[in-house]
């Protein structure tokens, strides 16, 4: 239950349950029963489906929690390309979609992540994200696996934060974020199509989780979680000052930490014109599958090899592409 009592600022505590079912990446307690049915009007499925704690779906019944278009329009404005100057073993970068990425074959996800802090062991961590967020579910599991790491976690926000990654982002100890960077917090944003009761059906279900996500920044905050659910309804950008200032990150990260490279920033602005234009195409009635299809029509299927240039994702730049890209995202705009 949200609680409009303000609590002592901290490091959050894991998300063990949501709506009374476990969250994505908690372990299901002995007596879970089924979940209730995804609402039909939901399109797309859940990036995390192969995940064995994740939320209970049935074969009919999917549904993905997703990035809005505009947000990837704003990261690929505004936060494409920017890195860290540094790096190191025992740093975790976040610098793609939270979720599985299927055009790429990469994507940041809780496996990928969980992996990574095997490797670093039992030593302190850092995050660096740039992200403009993807699969909430996938975010809520990144977050639970990074709250079990028996070490400090230092989350340093380098260009964006934006969606699930923001989420993410709640898990540092201590969260840095550079000046002219970015934190965004909404409400759980999907495609859905059908009627009235379809879109309240959607409503309902996702209820549970904005009050899930709104509990976590509050922890983290200090502040109420009704304060919280307010600027999630607004879709809040803070820059670095204001995050500092709403007790979401701790300190600044100073600018002579991070770096933009125009190759970078051609190849996080290809990658976003495409998730954007998939998640048009899903708006407009497509299914997901039909979407890549008229997707790969123009740009070409991915495979399991991409290591070459002149494949999705692998650091090649196609002008022809993103233009074509270009004028069928203004198309959907209009």
């Amino acid at each position: 239950m949200m609680t409009d009592a303000p609590v002592a600022p901290g490091k959050p505590g894991a998300v063990k349950t949501i709506g009374n079912r476990p969250a994505p990446g908690a372990k299901p307690s002995p007596d879970q029963g089924n979940a209730p049915p995804r609402p039909r009007a939901i399109v797309g499925n859940v990036q995390a489906r192969d995940r064995p704690s994740a939320l209970p779906v049935p074969a009919d019944r999917r549904v993905s929690a997703l990035t809005a278009p505009r947000v990837l329009d704003k990261w690929s404005e505004d936060a494409a390309g920017i890195r860290a100057i540094e790096g190191g073993d025992n740093v975790v970068t976040m610098f793609e979609v939270i979720g599985e990425d299927w055009w790429t074959g990469g994507g940041v996800t809780a496996k990928k992540v969980a992996a990574q802090l095997r490797a670093i062991g039992n030593r302190p961590v850092e995050v660096q994200i740039n992200s403009p967020g993807g699969d909430m579910f996938e975010g809520l599991a990144i977050y639970n696996v990074l709250r079990e790491h028996p070490q400090a976690i230092t989350v340093k926000v380098m260009g964006m934060a934006a969606s699930a990654a923001s989420i993410i982002a709640m898990a540092g100890d201590t969260v840095e974020i550079g000046a002219a960077s970015f934190l965004m917090i909404h409400k759980c944003w999907v495609v859905a199509q059908g009627n009235e009761d379809d879109m309240r059906e959607v409503a309902d279900f996702l209820a549970p989780f904005d009050r899930a996500m709104s509990e976590v920044y509050a922890q983290r905050s200090g502040k109420t979680a009704a304060e919280c659910l307010a600027w999630m309804k607004a879709e809040t950008y803070m820059s670095g000052a204001d995050a500092i200032d709403r007790g979401f990150a701790d300190a600044l990260l100073g600018a002579d930490q991070t770096k933009r490279d125009a190759d970078t920033k051609a190849s996080d602005r290809e990658r976003g014109a495409v998730t954007a234009l998939e998640l048009k195409l899903l708006a407009g009635g497509d299914t997901r599958a039909q979407a890549r299809e008229h997707i790969s029509k123009i740009k070409g299927k991915p495979d399991a090899a991409r290591d070459d240039a002149s494949k999705p994702d692998a650091g090649g730049n196609d002008p022809e592409l993103m233009a074509a890209m270009q004028s069928l995202l203004d198309d959907y705009r209009t």
